[in-house]
């Protein structure tokens, strides 16, 4: 059973089995979203996105098109995606920028990721962080611009 909170605009009928959608978020049309996620009050999914299965996305995340999650991944809240690495309003010549965060990795609140990025499986994003690059698999990365702190054993 889906659990949709009545105050949510959801417009996708592409949910999984046992996720949740609270308060005021809104779910454009084109959406997939997996089972068993936990999809945060006041969080944004644009049509061209795809989330995996047992995904939590917190409060104020904005996904647009281009962003696609795997399974067991952790989103902070406010976290920041970009799908443009160069925006302009009324651009007509906008190229998207696919982003890609691999199954178990998780995102620190106010993380920013730029578009075009690869968050490897099981990496971690400290809060508050700006990633310019990919980030390779069982790695923790920090800071402005995110660097490698560690790797996770």
């Amino acid at each position: 059973m889906i659990h949709i909170h009545p105050t949510a605009e959801v417009q996708t009928n592409n949910i999984g089995d046992e996720t949740r959608v609270w308060q005021h978020c809104v779910i454009l049309k084109e959406a997939v979203i997996g089972s068993q996620c936990n999809i945060n009050y006041n969080v944004f999914i644009e049509n061209n996105v795809r989330i995996g299965d047992r995904v939590t996305i917190k409060p104020g995340v904005q996904l647009w098109d281009g962003i696609e999650i795997e399974d067991d991944v952790f989103i902070g809240p406010n976290a920041t995606f970009t799908n443009d690495l160069f925006p302009r309003s009324g651009n007509r010549n906008f190229e998207l920028q696919k982003t890609y965060i691999k199954r178990g990795a998780s995102i620190g609140a106010n993380a920013t990721i730029l578009a075009g990025i690869t968050i490897g499986e099981h990496a971690m994003v400290g809060a508050g962080s700006v990633v310019t690059n990919d980030v390779e698999a069982n790695t923790i990365v920090i800071g402005n611009p995110a660097r490698v702190l560690r790797k996770i054993e």
